[in-house]
């Protein structure tokens, strides 16, 4: 059986760019949590915990 191209080269894209992978999965599944299953307590954290991460960010400039 021939395996597809398009998932072959993604492989071998995953493969060459770790990090990045890891990052846009990470991200993916936090983006689906949140429209999918997140509840309004869950909300109320994320958004703390978002402006904590952007302050840290800011002072990192």
């Amino acid at each position: 059986m021939s395996k597809n191209p398009q998932t072959e080269a993604n492989k071998k894209w995953q493969e060459k760019n770790k990090e990045r992978a890891k990052y846009t999965s990470a991200r993916a599944r936090a983006r689906s949590f949140i429209k999918n299953h997140a509840e309004e307590e869950d909300l109320i954290e994320f958004l703390q915990l978002i402006q904590e991460r952007k302050a840290s960010l800011n002072n990192e400039e």
